[in-house]
């Protein structure tokens, strides 16, 4: 049986994590762009899902105040229809709980089905729409909002610097 674990995505993981999102989304960020934001934004939280130690699953958001925004969320397509994405946005989601997020929201191409019904069994509503925001094909994107975060437990915030 393999063992699967979240964990904030550290530098080391960048490479596997670009790697889903190539094959995962059509306008993947870069590995440099994934790296940059990973180590030098202080509103970004990322977080994998290893599979005995391998990346197969993460998203990204951006923490700021009181919002939290999910950027990106991709699986491994041959780790797809597993539960995976929604064990990873589930755990995103205690994250923003556990430091003080009052919401989350997001953007998901209308034609995303699988997603859009990820999403809305997490507790997601629609908010609004995004004409022509995705730039490979100007599809749509609908605004995503989920304001029923998990209970808050924020001695568990990985981002906490605790006094030592």
């Amino acid at each position: 049986m393999s063992e699967l674990k979240t964990a904030v995505m550290a530098p080391e993981d960048v490479d596997a994590v670009h790697e889903i999102e190539k094959v995962s989304l059509r306008e993947a960020w870069t590995k440099e762009a994934l790296f940059k934001d990973l180590t030098e934004n202080p509103c970004a939280r990322y977080l994998v899902l290893k599979e005995d130690g391998v990346p197969v699953a993460y998203a990204g958001a951006w923490f700021v105040i009181d919002e939290g925004h999910i950027t990106n969320v991709a699986v491994r397509p041959d780790k797809r229809r597993m539960g995976y994405g929604q064990k990873i946005v589930s755990a995103m989601m205690q994250l923003a709980a556990d430091t003080g997020m009052g919401y989350l929201t997001l953007e998901v191409r209308a034609s995303n089905q699988a997603a859009r019904g990820l999403y809305r069994k997490l507790g997601f509503t629609e908010l609004g729409k995004r004409k022509r925001y995705y730039e490979d094909n100007g599809e749509d994107a609908l605004i995503l909002v989920c304001d029923k975060l998990p209970e808050a437990n924020p001695e568990n915030d990985p981002f906490l610097h605790h006094e030592t």
